[in-house]
């Protein structure tokens, strides 16, 4: 990552440089009115394009070999490296979505760790579930949706008086017409809006969250919801492989990476206090991920049986 260039314009560069290579991209004017609201835009949106053009001029690389020994990953790249590596394999790299099939109780919708799901309800609302995650649903409740555990992006066909109603933890979560995304961890809730607006528990607190907001909150109700501003075109990202951040608890991050690929990584007591900044692109080579989590957050990533362990 270029240290001149903020991550969520970074960030927002990648994902339309990886939008563009679609033969279907018709957000032209959207991509335009984007590099307009910011000279920055235009110089971080150069930078990788320039980069994309070097990676596309070298000569194609052997396939590399998964090696399981449990070695210690010392890679240290330079900032410059680990951004061109990870524009790389944003490009390339996809995250499997396995096949929906409804076995046993309809309305439990469970997820193993690496697994992505999509529902699409009645009413056309459609839910994407990211790994590691249970969503229950009810027959008589046709508009609602319970988060158990994990996370789901929710987008939501809005009907005036009957609005979607998403339960996670003791919170209600209504739309005003919505795209969302919703996490559930720490006995917390996490709320994430690209659409629309949300009502964060309207019958207590009242939060109203619009697109381009964010809200934590945790379950016991000590402190006030906290609402603080998101970058639209990162909420959900675990859809796309691409997870950015600005000063998350490690540990957070590496429950992140467990849900959304799968990967085990434990983080050591001497670095359970450190928080991460800066986007993580999940490789097809896992080992590269966890190699620029361990180089962009000031700790040490050695390989222990099928995960890793972070230290200082």
């Amino acid at each position: 990552m270029r240290p001149d260039l903020h991550p969520d314009i970074e960030a927002r560069a990648i994902d339309w440089m990886i939008r563009q290579r679609d033969p279907g991209f018709a957000e032209w004017d959207a991509f335009a009115d984007w590099l307009a609201e910011d000279p920055g835009h235009a110089d971080a949106y150069d930078a990788i394009a320039s980069l994309d053009a070097d990676l596309d001029a070298l000569p194609p690389a052997a396939k590399p070999q998964v090696v399981w020994e449990e070695t210690p990953v010392r890679r240290r790249p330079s900032r410059r490296a680990w951004f061109g590596g990870a524009v790389a394999a944003a490009l390339v790299a996809v995250v499997s979505v396995s096949s929906f099939n409804l076995l046993g109780d309809a309305n439990r919708i469970e997820t193993a760790a690496g697994e992505h799901r999509t529902i699409t309800l009645a009413d056309g609302s459609k839910i994407e579930i990211n790994g590691a995650s249970l969503v229950t649903l009810d027959d008589d409740r046709p508009r609602f949706a319970r988060l158990e555990r994990g996370e789901a992006m929710f987008h939501v066909v809005h009907r005036d008086g009957d609005p979607f109603v998403v339960e996670a933890g003791k919170a209600e979560i209504v739309d005003l017409g919505t795209a969302f995304n919703v996490v559930r961890r720490n006995a917390g809730t996490s709320v994430a809006v690209s659409e629309g607006v949300v009502a964060y528990n309207p019958r207590r607190e009242n939060v109203r969250v619009v697109a381009g907001q964010g809200l934590d909150a945790t379950d016991d109700g000590q402190e006030a919801p906290k609402v603080h501003d998101v970058e639209v075109a990162n909420v959900g990202g675990w859809r796309t492989g691409l997870l950015v951040y600005n000063g998350t608890p490690l540990t957070d991050v590496a429950d992140d990476l467990r849900r959304t690929a799968g990967m085990e990584i434990r983080i050591a007591p001497e670095a359970s206090d450190l928080s991460f900044r800066g986007a993580l692109i999940i490789a097809e080579d896992r080992g590269r991920t966890v190699a620029d989590l361990a180089a962009l957050s000031g700790t040490r990533a050695e390989r222990r049986g099928d995960g890793w362990v972070l230290t200082r």
